[in-house]
């Protein structure tokens, strides 16, 4: 860093975790989004507290949990751009669909956008 008269310049930021940034993308454009009544994001994975072995969520748990206005589940696993889906996760988006909800994966708003617009036609 480069001190000018007390202003410093800041290095160019990196995203180290862009998923983490898509994500904090797609759940504006879902809470924005007429269609969408909440969504909320769903912690998952497992961590260590002490002696014990904590697990959050389950397997194939989508990044966003939330509902349509029309009552509908909505499910949205995050990816970044070039993530891919777990077998899990797709099985588990199959299974919000196939039950007549919105499962999708999403890479930014525009995903977000696209998928909204496809469940009124």
């Amino acid at each position: 860093m480069i001190d000018l008269f007390g202003l410093e310049q800041q290095p160019k930021r990196t995203n180290s975790k862009p998923e983490a940034a898509a994500l904090v993308e797609v759940l504006r454009a879902l809470r924005a989004h007429p269609l969408v009544a909440w969504a909320e994001r769903q912690n998952s994975g497992a961590a260590k507290v002490g002696n014990r072995f904590i697990r959050f969520g389950w397997p194939g748990c989508p990044d966003v949990l939330g509902q349509l206005n029309d009552g509908r589940l909505l499910g949205v696993e995050v990816k970044a751009k070039t993530g891919r889906l777990r077998p899990e996760q797709a099985i588990f988006l199959e299974r919000i669909r196939g039950a007549g909800g919105v499962g999708f994966v999403a890479r930014d708003c525009r995903d977000v956008m696209r998928e909204l617009r496809a469940t009124t036609q």
